[in-house]
């Protein structure tokens, strides 16, 4: 399972997101590119301790065992739902959300696994650097995959 811990695994990720252009079309999804770029930013600073969501109903109940579809090596499901705090629906501009997401996800990186957030998932609860790791590149993967890169 890839991993954004990986210096290779983050390169792959940086490469694709710099193959995206501001005409990039979704294959699936309502969002447009630079929403998803502003998206990934988002649940980046989930994963970096910069933003607390709070844990709903759902994820309270049923998180712990679904957990590892989060880390896992099964791709997404598309058009699966997301945490509403993260959904954006305004319009974003491309570049900044570009240079943005791939400065977090460099910080992110560098910083490793002991930087990594210890409040929980807002939906899966309480998750380990490594589980964090696996669940950052597949998400990001399954964005970029969005997009055609």
């Amino acid at each position: 399972m890839n991993n954004i811990f990986n210096l290779l695994h983050t390169a792959d990720i940086l490469n694709r997101i710099d193959k995206l252009s501001p005409d990039s079309k979704p294959q699936w999804g309502k969002m447009d590119v630079a929403q998803m770029l502003a998206h990934c930013s988002s649940f980046q600073d989930i994963a970096m301790g910069h933003s607390f969501p709070a844990r709903g109903w759902l994820g309270i109940v049923i998180g712990n065992f679904v957990k590892p579809m989060f880390y896992n090596d099964k791709p997404v499901a598309r058009n699966m739902s997301t945490i509403p705090t993260i959904l954006v629906v305004d319009e974003k501009e491309f570049e900044t959300e570009k240079e943005k997401l791939k400065q977090q996800i460099i910080t992110f990186q560098k910083n490793g696994p002991e930087k990594c957030t210890t409040h929980p998932h807002p939906f899966f609860g309480k998750l380990t650097s490594e589980q964090w790791g696996k669940g950052i590149y597949k998400h990001l993967d399954h964005h970029l995959k969005q997009f055609g890169v």
